[in-house]
């Protein structure tokens, strides 16, 4: 394996670590049993990579490679045995980011790889990195990413939509998908330092 291979699989084991133990996390706030730590750390951690594949056609990833499953559960196992108070959330949200980044990069890259046209391979990206935490939060009973107007989403399409574009001009995939990770984190993180959110629609309500 090059470099280049080496490189963006410890990235996708960092990502899928880091998305499992958000799973672990929401079953903590709700005092789970550590089955359930599990359950939301592997649907969490594979789930935007799973529906990626199943919509490109593509062998889901985690099936011929029980690795990510195990490091799901690992992670799942740091979480119930290390706990987490409000500096383990703040760390695992800065976190998050770094593995919505990645993920929001390396799922357009897949797609592209397999000869999904730019616009799909966008969505590929988007999906990846935002599904597994639509259904944690589905499970968890919590607010949805997507309902949300902080910035979760908007950045995993910049930074797909970044990597797309520049791959599009021939250029390395290392450095499309560097640059589609920082756009991509670089929103993310002002969205949780300074609290940027989309704006709402600003007509009125129709009336019932």
């Amino acid at each position: 394996m090059d470099a280049l291979g080496q490189a963006l699989t410890i990235l996708d084991y960092a990502a899928i670590a880091v998305f499992g133990a958000s799973g672990a996390l929401a079953a903590a706030r709700r005092k789970h049993d550590i089955i359930t730590f599990g359950f939301f750390a592997a649907v969490t951690g594979v789930g935007g990579g799973t529906l990626r594949d199943l919509l490109i056609d593509a062998p889901v990833f985690w099936i011929a490679r029980w690795e990510y499953l195990a490091v799901c559960l690992a992670a799942a196992g740091a979480v119930w045995l290390l706990g987490w108070g409000r500096r383990g959330e703040r760390l695992l949200l800065w976190l998050d980011a770094l593995g919505m980044a990645a993920y929001a990069a390396f799922g357009a890259l897949k797609a592209t790889s397999l000869g999904v046209p730019p616009l799909p391979a966008v969505v590929m990206g988007v999906l990846t990195a935002t599904f597994g935490g639509v259904i944690r939060d589905i499970l968890a009973h919590e607010p949805s990413v997507l309902l949300r107007r902080e910035l979760y989403v908007t950045p995993a399409l910049l930074g797909a939509s970044v990597f797309v574009g520049l791959h599009a001009l021939d250029l390395p995939p290392m450095v499309s998908g560097l640059a589609g990770f920082l756009a991509a984190f670089a929103v993310r993180a002002g969205a949780i330092l300074f609290h940027w959110q989309m704006p709402g629609f600003p007509g009125r309500t129709p009336p019932e």
